[in-house]
Parts: structure tokens; C-alpha cells; sequence
């Protein structure tokens, strides 16, 4: 008893030394802080001073992602201010580069940019590395590829700048916004999910700050070290661009029809399939054409994977399609969806394709229908390289869902204008032959020796089969045998398998 009375005599005598007008002002302070906290923290910071605070010196490596795709607006300018400040060797590990970023040529020839990790190359960038623009070679991972090299650290990120669509003060951040104030909509960011949870500095540059609390978040404050306001980070229209369209082209309808047939008839048809489709305008059509073979046989999809599009959302809200799982937005629907809908949820790249990771959800994925350059004789499969020698396209998930899928099936046409899509020995090896099921083209479907099943059912539902080795000669006949292409010997770009192992490489296009 006597030490509580001792305590209290103590407190007492405090309190009166302090004063209660001092009480008062020191309450009234702490209110004070925590108003402008919700208007400003010490993460708060101009580009140029996160950039000195990280600490990010020549030689180092910095990170973005491309969930904007033609429309972001972030690599150019991160990557202009770096210039601006006399940073010089840098290592640009992006998860996908597009038209937009021509402007890294200038900062490769002036030294700030000297090394590229990404998924894919498009536009005058990649067809000036084509050609021998940089000295060490730019290296190509599937998105599950990149996300396990993060993690394990084979590709460590010292400073990740994370274009997103609303931030508060603190740094919880997302692909959407809930304020009035949204200019960049992007939907999912688990392309920088990885980078966010594992680079030694996270930056975060968004054109709307909101009220702390932003939440639901995909980012926690707790990864963030500085959060920047700018003008924009990206163009939403621009999302749904290039490679990711609503086809209107007559052969690639009706490929999407033939693929459609396969799917319904591959025997993985069934209540509670899953499925997932690759970027390409075929391949995203099929989900339109299987929907009233859903209807008729009363069939519901468990999940829908990937790249989500508008299509994917309305057969999720007519009830075909219970969950979502989105790892890229393809249009402003899926971002809106995104926000809306609890059972339309966001997965980093490493919880959907990694192979090292058991609970990836392509482990669990029924059907896949991807895109491709070129097919050869040997099921193998070319999405980066063009038959003209020239980097333009992207890895993307293509080998990862092909090898974790109940059935992939790759979906191209024999013949882009003179050039053919189905040969001897494909330009440059990105998905194994033993990892792809089934081929459709206009002239027949082709279906792996190693898959005699999948065969034996699409013969029986009427379907066209012939070999790889008639597609081949089929598109020969038509077009002739095309000239070797003019390699060079310089290493352009190294292609990696999903386990970390080299995959094949691409030499520079001379000429």
C-alpha cells in the first residue's frame, strides 16, 4: 500500500510541475500531429529526394512493372530523373517493356541503362537491341520465372519504383481508387508484388493521394520507404492495347471457334474446370464461344486465371465463373471488377506461376489457351522472337502455364501474310514441346504423340487432326521454304528456363 501512495504522491507532483495549461497544450499538439499525419508523413518526398534517400548509387539495380502497359508513363520518367542526376550503369529489371519506353535508347547509348531483365521487348527499343544496341545481353524470364529469382535472390532489386493508381501518406497503395480524385486505374499489381515485398527500398509514385487509411491495399505502408505524387503514371486506355485486343479479325474467329471445340472436347470440360487465356486475340476470344456450351450443360468454372479481361468479368457475374484470380487487368472492366468484388482477388507473380512455389495457381489449372509466333514440328514454341529475326513480344506465363496445365492448347494461324507460323525448328525455344498438348490452326488441329487421351476424344467429337509435319509442309507449299535469317554472333538477349537454367539465346539481326 505504501508504494501506491509513493507512486501517487510522485504522479501528483508531476502533474502539478507540468502545469494543466501545459497538459492542455501537449494534448492539444498530439491532436494537431495526427491531423497533418493524415495529410503528410515522413515518407512524403519529391522523386529526386527518394531517389537520394534510398541510397541508389551507380552500378545498382531498380525495378518496375508493367501493369499499365502502352499507357505507363513511370519507367521514362524515374529513368529521366537518374539521368538528370549522373547515375550511370544501371540494371533495369522491368517485368515487361513496351512501345512506350523507346526513349531508354538514348539512356542506353549515354550509359545510365547497361543491363535489362524483363519478360519482353516491343517497339523500336527491342529491334535496336535486335541489332546489337546493348553489350551484355538482355535477359528474358517468364513472369513465375521472375517472380522465384526475386525471391531467392538471383535477381536482387536494390530500389523498386511501383507506379500505383492511389496511395496514402503512410504508402498503403493499390491498383484502384475509391477516391473521386482517380486518374490511373490499372486494376491488379501482382506483377510488383514481388518487387514491393523483397527490393531493399520500395518507392511509390501515384497521381492520388488519399486519406490515410487506404485500404483494402495491395502494398502495405510497412514495405513502402517513400511514397511521390506526380502528374500521371499511366494512361488507362492504353491498357487494352497492342497485343491485348477484342479481335474482330474473321481467321482469328475462327480459330477461337476451332479452339472452343477443343476445349469442350478435351475432356477437362467439366464442373468446377479451371482455365486460363493467353494475350492474344484467338486465344481471348475463346471465352466468348464456350460460354453457351457452359449455359447448355449446365457447366460453372471454379476459377479464371491470369490476365483478366471484361469477358472473363461477365461470365463471373452471370455466375459461370465462381473466382477471379488476377495477376494483370487486361481492361478498365477487370480493374473495376478488381475494386468492387471480393470474389474477384489480386496474386503476385509468384502465387501465380512460380514453379518453386507449391501453392502457385497453375499448379490447379485445368486448361490453358496461349498465343504463339511460331510452332515447330516439335510442339516447341516461339512468343518472343519474330521470323524476321526481331525481338517483339514477351514470355510472359506462357511456359509456366504450359507446364503446370491439365492441357495447353496453342492457338496460331499457319501463315501471318508470307510469313509461316508452323516450321521446321522454331527461331527461338521459349515453351518445350513436352509441355504442349495441342495445336489449332485454320488447316487442322495437331495433337501431341505424348497425348494420345486428348486424340482419341477430339476424333471421336469430328474434329480435323493431321501432324505438325503437314501443317509444315502445307505452309511450305503455299509460300515456298524462307531464306536463313542473317544472324550475327553477338548474344542479344539470354532466354531462361523457369528453373534459373539458360533456355536458349537470341543473336543479333544483321542487316
Amino acid at each position: 500500500m505504501s508504494n501506491i501512495k509513493e507512486r501517487a504522491a510522485l504522479i501528483d507532483k508531476a502533474a502539478k510541475q507540468m502545469g494543466k495549461d501545459a497538459y492542455k497544450n501537449n494534448t492539444n499538439k498530439s491532436r494537431i500531429r495526427r491531423a497533418d499525419f493524415k495529410k503528410e508523413s515522413p515518407k512524403m518526398a519529391t522523386l529526386e529526394e527518394a531517389i537520394r534517400n534510398t541510397g541508389l548509387k551507380d552500378g545498382m539495380t531498380i525495378s518496375f512493372h508493367h501493369h499499365f502497359r502502352g499507357g505507363d508513363k513511370v519507367v521514362n520518367m524515374v529513368v529521366d530523373k537518374l539521368a538528370e542526376m549522373g547515375l550511370k550503369n544501371l540494371h533495369l529489371a522491368a517485368s515487361s517493356l513496351q512501345d512506350v519506353h523507346a526513349p531508354l535508347i538514348e539512356h542506353i547509348k549515354n550509359g545510365v541503362i547497361t543491363e535489362i531483365s524483363t519478360s519482353g521487348l516491343r517497339g523500336e527499343l527491342a529491334t535496336e537491341i535486335s541489332h546489337g544496341l546493348m553489350e551484355k545481353p538482355v535477359v528474358f524470364r517468364s513472369h513465375g520465372g521472375r517472380g522465384s529469382a526475386i525471391r531467392n535472390g538471383e535477381l536482387h532489386i536494390d530500389v523498386a519504383f511501383i507506379g500505383v493508381s492511389s496511395s496514402d501518406p503512410l504508402g498503403n497503395s493499390c491498383g484502384f481508387s475509391r477516391s473521386e480524385n482517380a486518374k490511373s486505374i490499372c486494376g491488379s499489381l501482382g506483377y510488383a508484388l514481388p518487387d514491393a515485398q523483397n527490393a531493399d527500398h520500395v518507392v511509390v509514385l501515384t497521381d492520388d493521394l488519399v486519406d490515410y487509411p487506404n485500404t483494402p491495399c495491395s502494398i502495405s505502408e510497412h514495405l513502402v520507404d517513400y511514397v511521390v505524387v506526380c502528374d500521371s503514371v499511366g494512361d488507362s486506355s492504353k491498357i487494352a492495347s497492342g497485343a491485348i485486343r477484342d479481335t474482330k479479325n474473321p481467321r482469328d474467329i475462327l480459330l477461337a471457334k476451332q479452339a472452343a471445340k477443343v476445349v469442350i472436347n478435351s475432356g477437362y470440360f467439366n464442373d468446377g474446370f479451371s482455365i486460363q487465356t493467353g494475350s492474344g486475340g484467338a486465344s481471348l476470344a475463346v471465352v466468348k464461344y464456350i460460354r453457351e456450351s457452359m449455359l447448355e450443360k449446365g457447366i460453372k468454372a471454379s476459377f479464371a486465371l491470369g490476365g483478366i479481361t471484361a469477358h472473363m468479368v461477365k461470365l463471373h457475374e452471370e455466375g459461370l465463373i465462381d473466382r477471379l484470380i488476377d495477376v494483370q487487368s487486361f481492361d478498365r472492366a477487370a480493374a473495376e471488377s478488381i475494386k468492387n468484388d471480393p470474389n474477384h482477388r489480386e496474386v503476385s507473380a509468384i502465387g501465380y506461376a512460380s514453379a518453386d512455389e507449391p501453392g502457385s495457381a497453375t499448379h490447379f489449372l485445368d486448361i490453358v489457351i496461349l498465343s504463339a509466333l511460331e510452332v515447330d514440328v516439335n510442339f516447341n514454341v516461339n512468343v518472343l522472337v519474330g521470323s524476321d529475326g526481331i525481338i517483339r513480344g514477351a514470355i510472359g506465363g506462357h511456359p509456366d502455364t504450359a507446364a503446370d496445365s491439365g492441357i495447353s492448347i496453342v492457338v496460331c494461324p499457319l501463315l501471318r501474310g508470307r510469313i509461316p507460323c508452323v516450321v521446321d525448328e522454331v527461331t527461338t525455344l521459349i515453351t518445350p514441346g513436352s509441355t504442349v498438348d495441342v495445336v489449332v490452326t485454320e488447316y487442322g488441329i495437331a495433337v501431341n504423340p505424348n497425348r494420345p487421351e486428348i486424340a482419341e476424344r477430339l476424333r471421336e467429337a469430328g474434329l480435323n487432326l493431321v501432324s505438325m509435319t503437314d501443317l509444315k509442309n502445307r505452309a511450305q507449299k503455299m509460300i515456298g521454304t524462307p531464306d536463313p535469317l542473317p544472324f550475327g554472333d553477338k548474344v542479344v538477349g539470354i532466354v531462361m528456363n523457369r528453373d534459373g537454367s539458360v533456355m536458349d539465346v537470341i543473336k543479333n539481326i544483321v542487316g
